[in-house]
């Protein structure tokens, strides 16, 4: 079994900052890409950022220039670092992560963490 904890997330002003923090454990051999989607009321989940190898990193243009996805592969985790926070990106902000378990890959969510942005 795959977990992953997120941590961060809250009320923040318009054009604050915020970080969002995604730690992956349990058994797994490796974890591939990883990263955030967000789920705003009324809205479809879409992705924020992804780390899909050493030297790329998929960003939302939405979130592009403002947000910085980075990765410590040692401990299995992900830190989004937000900034000119305005209240689009009010959502829930969901980890992602693919993990290799017994020779399978399998995608695996976080529970959510609110991210509110008040005008």
């Amino acid at each position: 079994q795959v977990r992953l904890v997120e941590s961060g997330g809250g009320l923040v002003q318009a054009g604050g900052s915020m970080n969002l923090t995604c730690a992956a454990s349990g058994s797994f051999s490796r974890i591939g890409d990883m990263g955030w989607y967000r789920q705003a009321p009324g809205k479809e989940r879409e992705l924020v950022a992804l780390i899909v190898t050493a030297d790329t990193t998929n960003y939302s243009d939405s979130v592009k220039g403002r947000f910085t996805l980075s990765r410590d592969i040692a401990k299995n985790t992900v830190h989004l670092q937000m900034s000119s926070l305005n209240p689009e990106d009010t959502a829930v902000y969901y980890c992602k992560a693919y993990a290799n378990v017994l020779g399978s890959v399998y995608e695996y969510w976080g529970q959510g963490t609110q991210v509110t942005v008040s005008s």
